[in-house]
């Protein structure tokens, strides 16, 4: 299955907020076409309105694929439109958090091929990763298409059962937030060492992203990285003692908040 495919039979998008735009205009610019694509959304934004894509129009009886982008709690609402086309050839893939893929059969069919799927903010800039799990209906040309159209917005990685979603929503899909925070706290300490806070915050962005992007492209790995740019007794030693502290530093902390993200993904699945 290529775009080809997509383009001739359809893609149906259910939602196009943030997540759901960025993809949109990765497929647009990959060259699908915008006529292949119906968009369901009650609050359409100007972008959306300026792409050519049909927009709240009658949809098609057998697209390719539907690509669910709601919120969770519209799921409700967006499903039981869609329920005349499980059970048959056409895909749909999740990106709605926290749904499992059982939900998805009971709204639509026991027999309707599924994948679901968790990215990451950093795919509005194209910098996602996505971690994708298909159910048995979902065949392997289904599953290459959907990591295929997921990679618009950055990588994919696929899952080899549904249950690794709870710790990938606690690392790469809360992970974000983390390092967000990081870059905070990175600039008020900057702050309390006599920086400017514009300055601090600007040192701390470009640092968190300079060695992000230089982890990515490097051979070596972080803790390669780490040790290049550690000499004996110097000032990131001084530094690193604290921060890699296995009592009081970032090991145990991170340990416990990637743990708590994932057992609260848990026990939103478990009701």
């Amino acid at each position: 299955m290529t775009m080809d495919h997509v383009a001739e039979k359809g893609l149906v998008l259910l939602g196009c907020g943030k997540m759901g735009s960025a993809m949109l205009q990765g497929w647009l610019g990959d060259g699908l076409p915008p006529a292949s694509v119906w968009v369901i959304d009650p609050n359409p934004s100007d972008w959306l309105r300026g792409t050519g894509v049909h927009i709240n129009a009658d949809l098609p009886a057998l697209p390719a694929i539907v690509l669910v982008a709601v919120k969770p709690q519209m799921m409700g609402d967006a499903l039981p439109m869609m329920r005349d086309r499980g059970n048959g050839d056409t895909l749909f893939v999740s990106i709605a958090a926290g749904t499992p893929i059982s939900a998805f059969e009971q709204a639509l069919g026991g027999q309707t091929p599924i994948v679901r799927a968790m990215p990451n903010t950093p795919a509005a800039v194209g910098r996602g990763i996505t971690a994708i799990i298909g159910n048995a209906h979902a065949t392997p040309e289904q599953l290459d298409l959907a990591d295929m159209l997921l990679q618009a917005v950055g990588q994919v990685v696929r899952l080899e059962d549904e249950g690794q979603m709870d710790a990938v929503t606690g690392l790469s899909g809360s992970g974000p937030a983390y390092v967000f925070h990081m870059i905070e706290c990175m600039a008020r300490a900057g702050e309390a060492q006599g920086l400017a806070p514009d300055l601090a915050m600007q040192l701390a962005q470009a640092t968190v992203a300079g060695a992000g992007a230089l982890a990515e492209a490097a051979d070596e790995t972080p803790a390669q990285l780490r040790q290049n740019v550690t000499s004996p007794k110097g000032t990131t030693q001084a530094g690193l003692e604290v921060l890699m502290h296995e009592d009081t530093g970032l090991p145990p902390l991170m340990a416990r908040t990637v743990k708590a993200a994932a057992e609260r993904s848990r026990e939103l699945r478990n009701g």
